[in-house]
């Protein structure tokens, strides 16, 4: 059985939701520490609930079929990419929505953000969800499914802000892969805040620090 999100507030009586997805093999474990680094950048914008969910374990084809927390099946280079296991992803994160929706929190006070594989499902999810939401956070991944970008994007969401970081020695997720996704959502129309680093596939202070200002933007 798959773990239950997270749930980390600011303080009571959250106003706005950030959903937060990790990446391949880890947990809304460790996202949790990032979250009191944010949390100074937001104190304009009043309580914030960070919800950190779980991926379900499930064989990983390119780690040899290792199973690990993982939120869609990944092949390998030039192979296929797995769109049932993308697809169930975005209706679980779809549900999460509708679940801060239910306690008062409207999705245009809802951001949606990723890292690696979390990314890549937070991009898959903002821009079809069916009502506007605050903003997008694409973290060190890339654009799933990019071909049904452009007939599955919700247009309440084709002006949403849209974070996206990379590092520029990434190993796991090439930069250039994401420069390729940004220019194919800027083509669409879609506006793009973004930051490339000098580190590898994971966070830095100053990505922590645009990230936070980011946020108290789109949330003020």
């Amino acid at each position: 059985m798959t773990p239950p999100p997270i749930e980390i507030e600011t303080g009571p009586q959250p106003r706005a939701t950030v959903l937060l997805m990790h990446g391949l093999g880890d947990s809304g474990h460790g996202w949790a520490p990032v979250v009191p680094e944010l949390a100074p950048y937001l104190s304009d914008v009043g309580p914030v609930r960070f919800v950190l969910p779980n991926a379900p374990e499930m064989p990983v084809s390119i780690n040899g079929g290792y199973r690990m927390p993982a939120w869609y099946d990944i092949l390998g280079p030039g192979r296929p990419e797995d769109e049932a296991g993308l697809r169930r992803s975005q209706a679980a994160i779809e549900a999460l929505i509708a679940h801060e929706k239910a306690r008062g929190i409207p999705a245009g006070r809802v951001v949606v953000a990723g890292f690696s594989q979390g990314c890549a499902l937070a991009l898959l999810t903002g821009l079809r969800h069916a009502e506007a939401l605050a903003g997008i956070v694409a973290l060190s991944g890339y654009l799933p499914l990019a071909d049904a970008t452009a007939a599955e994007g919700s247009p309440a969401n084709r002006a949403t802000p849209i974070f996206m970081a990379h590092g520029e020695h990434d190993g796991v997720v090439q930069i250039g892969r994401a420069e390729r996704s940004r220019e194919l959502l800027a083509g669409l129309g879609y506006g793009i805040e973004w930051h490339s680093y000098p580190m590898e596939h994971s966070v830095c202070p100053q990505e922590i620090a645009d990230l936070g200002a980011f946020l108290a933007r789109v949330l003020a």
